[in-house]
């Protein structure tokens, strides 16, 4: 006899959830539907491991069905206490196609090393051999797994398409066996009990199963499992809520993730999950977390630092904000600070949108104007900007009904009216020049101005405007130069964000309409909800 072992092992997946594998093993191999038989190979797997003691491991082997023109091999399951199964199937994961030609199946495909085929011409010789035992193993996503077996399997030829002719005697080691619909399903038991009958005319003793149904549950497709009467899932989406009641499976189709929630699995069960710095069902999402520095210190936290907040409508999870809560009536969130020349504020149109820097009392930074968007129009709130001379001068102003605009509006800056401060010129010049512009950078110009790019010229990013465009004036330290006639002229009549250290044109300047509106050592802007 011809014994070839070869010692590779298989393991397939039926799908993404499910793995697979379909073998036969004949039950009498005295009977044959065919004439021809070549002794020196066997017929199937049990007669391999049958005529060689070395046979009993799974593998593959050489074998030469009853009729079938030349020998070929087969992996053959010896794993279990039966042992002589011949695979016809198997699959572990997407890496095969099993969508095929007619051709394609009749001939068979894959490699028996992983995922395969047999073929249904191969299969139709095997089947009619002898009287065959078919055994059907999978295993969930879950871990779970279960057979099928039917005690009488049997495959027609070409003529007929590969019909399935007998596939009789069910019985299983599963527990919900399917009695129903796909989408609703009765779990049952089933009970097996021997009868010493001869119905086929094979003289043995078969095993009769008589489902006796134990409990309910309703069977869901997506997750290939039953769910007990009185369970709920949700499916991938979030989009419907099932629940199972008296055995049939009812979908609410009106469940919808919060805008604040996640549609995610944790701790094995899917749902709608709030996002962090939310709180609820994830249908309904609440903020836990306070809007604004001044809700942190109408709540108790009246000390300085940095706090985090949720504006109303953010997007994302909560962010952190420094707070100024013991100046003046506390409350203040901070969004721009300039201490030093450490952190370079000539920056891109994307920095300026995410924020930059370092959030504490001692260092420079600018929050974003996205957060910056989201806080000022969620109430109505006052602008405060303080600053220092180089002279140590001390500077502020403050504006009424302060409001960024989206990215789509460029951040566009507005502002009611001027309220308070000691410039002695912000009721005209000053910040006013800025009021209503949108936001520029070195990467983008959004100042109006045709033959001046004023983000450029001034080092910084800001609300730049083109109302100094054409004016041609003398040299001063908030001026550049442009054009080849000695002519000076300024895009703002405040540059906060220019350069620490810069020269003319380049540096910090607020324009006071005097001697002290350049060079600033230290800037500041907060805002607080207008009382």
């Amino acid at each position: 006899m011809n014994c070839l072992l070869c010692v590779y092992r298989i393991v397939l997946l039926f799908s993404s959830t499910c793995l697979l594998s379909i073998e036969v093993s004949s039950t009498q191999q005295g009977s044959s539907y065919f004439f021809y038989q070549q002794p020196e190979y066997p017929r199937d797997c049990k007669e391999a491991r049958d005529q060689c003691s070395s046979n009993n491991l799974s593998g593959v082997y050489t074998i030469k069905p009853d009729g079938y023109p030349q020998p070929y091999e087969v992996y053959c399951d010896n794993g279990d206490s039966t042992g002589g199964w011949t695979v016809i199937q198997r699959q572990i994961d997407g890496s095969l196609t099993f969508q095929r030609s007619w051709e394609d199946y009749k001939n068979g495909f894959g490699f028996l090393s992983s995922q395969f085929w047999i073929g249904n011409d191969k299969l139709s010789h095997l089947t009619n051999q002898a009287v065959y035992e078919l055994r059907i193993d999978i295993a969930l996503s879950n871990g779970s797994s279960f057979y099928v077996n039917y005690n009488t399997f049997r495959i027609s030829d070409e003529w007929m398409d590969y019909k399935i002719v007998a596939a009789e005697e069910f019985r299983s080691n599963w527990s919900c066996i399917v009695t129903t619909s796909t989408f609703n399903m009765t779990r049952c038991n089933c009970t097996c009990q021997k009868l010493c009958t001869d119905p086929i005319g094979q003289r043995k003793c078969y095993t009769e199963c008589v489902e006796t149904c134990v409990s309910k549950g309703c069977f869901v497709t997506e997750a290939n499992s039953f769910i007990a009467n009185g369970e709920s899932l949700i499916n991938a989406e979030c989009t419907q809520n099932c629940t199972c009641i008296d055995n049939q499976l009812l979908c609410n189709t009106d469940y919808e993730c919060s805008a604040a929630a996640t549609c995610a699995i944790k701790e094995q069960i899917r749902k709608c999950y709030c996002n962090e710095g939310f709180e609820g069902d994830g249908e309904n999402c609440a903020s836990n977390v306070f809007k604004d520095c001044y809700e942190a210190y109408e709540a108790g936290h009246i000390a300085d630092g940095i706090y985090t907040i949720m504006p109303t409508g953010w997007p994302g999870s909560p962010f952190d904000v420094f707070c100024n809560m013991t100046f003046g009536d506390g409350g203040w969130t901070v969004f721009q600070r300039r201490i030093d020349g450490v952190t370079d504020f000539f920056r891109n149109w994307a920095e300026y949108k995410q924020g930059f820097g370092i959030l504490n009392q001692g260092n420079d930074f600018w929050l974003g104007n996205e957060q910056l968007h989201y806080l000022t129009v969620q109430k109505d709130y006052n602008l405060r900007i303080d600053f220092v001379h180089s002279s140590d001068t001390p500077y502020y102003q403050e504006f009424r009904t302060f409001k960024i605009g989206d990215e789509s509006t460029k951040y566009r800056m507005n502002f009611t009216s001027f309220k308070e401060g000691n410039t002695g010129f912000d009721n005209y010049y000053g910040l006013n020049t800025n009021n209503g512009k949108q936001f520029s950078t070195r990467d983008q110009d959004n100042d109006g101005c045709s033959n001046l790019d004023f983000a450029e010229r001034h080092k910084g990013g800001w609300w730049y405007t083109d109302y100094w465009c054409t004016h041609c004036y003398g040299r001063h330290c908030r001026h550049i130069e442009y054009g080849s006639s000695g002519c000076h002229t300024h895009g703002t009549g405040v540059n906060l964000n220019g350069d620490y250290n810069g020269g003319n044109g380049e540096n910090i300047f607020y324009d006071t309409h005097g001697n002290n509106d350049c060079n600033h050592k230290f800037a500041e802007m907060k805002i607080r909800p207008s009382s």
